[in-house]
């Protein structure tokens, strides 16, 4: 029986004796025929391919990804900014055509200044018949009020008993800073008399509390002084 051959020129199989037994060239699957048909030029013997030698699995180790290297933060400098230098902006000057008046120099005004005057005692005159006359300044009179003066006196003695021995201006009353204390001055016909002695014309004389003072001789009008 002719041998079982691969007819495939192009197979590794071709013209190599094969099993009988196979139907099917088992490099190529190409139908195999009992009989190959010669061919004119015989091919050149290939020898057998090497076969692949399996190789023995070996697992990888899992590639471990490059770790970031940290770098160390650095602060940077500010930036400033180029300093700009303003260039002056040319204007055309303005023709100004007014007249110009001089006008004279203002003098500073220099504040005022009035202090309060301190204020002083209480002057209280109480007549025997128990009439106050209250009064308190640096300068004034006692006296009694007529229709021929422009300015009553200080202290208006007009309406008491026996006003009549009592002088217009009958004493001029003051506040004394250096003895700190009422002084009063004889100005009347009838004199003024204090504590019962009679008061030289024009000399000034200590109002204190307690003392009496007596208009005229007859000792009709007579007061209690007290300082208040």
């Amino acid at each position: 029986m002719p041998a079982n051959r691969c007819p495939n020129p192009s197979c590794e199989y071709f013209n190599r004796t094969l099993p009988n037994s196979a139907k099917v060239c088992p490099w190529c699957s190409t139908p195999l025929g009992n009989v190959v048909a010669p061919t004119p030029t015989p091919a050149p013997s290939v020898p057998n391919p090497p076969q692949p030698i399996p190789q023995q699995y070996t697992p990888q180790q899992p590639v471990q990804p490059p770790q970031p290297i940290p770098q160390q933060y650095t602060p940077q400098q500010p930036v400033q900014p180029p300093s700009v230098t303003p260039q002056p902006t040319y204007q055309t000057p303005v023709e100004d055509r007014t007249n110009y008046q001089p006008r004279p120099p203002v003098q500073p005004v220099q504040p005022t200044y009035n202090p309060q005057p301190p204020r002083l005692p209480l002057l209280k005159l109480i007549h025997t018949s128990g009439r106050e006359y209250q009064w308190s300044g640096e300068a004034g009179f006692i006296g009694r009020r007529s229709k021929n003066m422009n300015i009553p006196p200080e202290i208006d003695l007009t309406g008491i008993p026996n006003e009549g021995i009592i002088s217009r201006r009958h004493g001029r009353l003051s506040w004394d800073w250096s003895q700190n204390s009422y002084m009063i001055v004889d100005m009347s016909t009838n004199g003024i008399y204090l504590n019962g002695t009679a008061l030289s014309p024009g000399v000034q004389y200590r109002l204190m509390n307690g003392d009496l003072l007596q208009f005229g001789q007859e000792n009709l009008v007579r007061f209690t002084v007290y300082v208040m």
